[in-house]
């Protein structure tokens, strides 16, 4: 099993050692940083977009939340389907919001891009905005049969309309929703 973006408390140190291994650009610092509960699991420094194993590699492969904060997310998922095998498992999560921030978070890269440094908090926390429509496509343009692909979009969108805007990123929220979990499970064809 392969987690990508292990990160410092990944899901692949709950499975021991022997079974899995998890990939983070950060896996040296992490190591260090949290010895104790890095030695559950075999840990290698790598980037997602460039997946240091070979082709149909592991028989489960996870994702959970990590896409979105990399400079080429679809790299990503690229990488993951590659290093899958045929009849593998994955497991694949991302925040989805609403389309809003996929629009002004291009634009918010523009204006970054040409010098102009104004941040806006509400977009520093993703490198991409996908909305649950455009995963949604990503998915369905590989080759991957989805066994399960849900979205807490309704749920989220609810409970932050319904919360107390204290400043301008709740208020932002509650008119447009952000940070909904989009969850896809599927096996890779083969």
């Amino acid at each position: 099993m392969l987690e990508v973006g292990s990160g410092a408390h990944g899901l692949v140190f709950g499975f021991g050692g022997g079974f899995a291994v998890g990939i983070d650009p950060l896996a040296v610092d992490y190591k260090r940083l949290f010895s104790k509960w890095q030695h559950n699991a075999q840990t290698v420094a790598a980037i997602g977009e460039s997946i240091p194993f070979g082709d149909a590699a592991f028989d489960i492969v996870i994702s959970d939340n990590v896409i979105d904060h990399a400079e080429r997310p679809l790299a990503i998922l690229d990488e993951i389907v590659r290093v899958l095998k045929p009849g593998g498992l994955l497991y694949f999560t991302v925040n989805v919001h609403h389309p809003i921030y996929e629009v002004v978070s291009r634009a918010h890269g523009l204006w970054n891009a040409a010098g102009l440094k104004f941040e806006l908090s509400a977009f520093a926390d993703h490198t991409v905005h996908f909305t649950e429509a455009r995963i949604r496509d990503e998915f369905a343009c590989r080759p991957l049969k989805p066994i399960s692909q849900s979205s807490t979009v309704t749920e989220t969108r609810a409970r932050q309309r319904n919360g107390i805007a204290s400043n301008p990123d709740a208020l932002s929220k509650k008119a447009f929703f952000k940070n909904a979990l989009f969850e896809f499970i599927g096996v890779k064809n083969g």
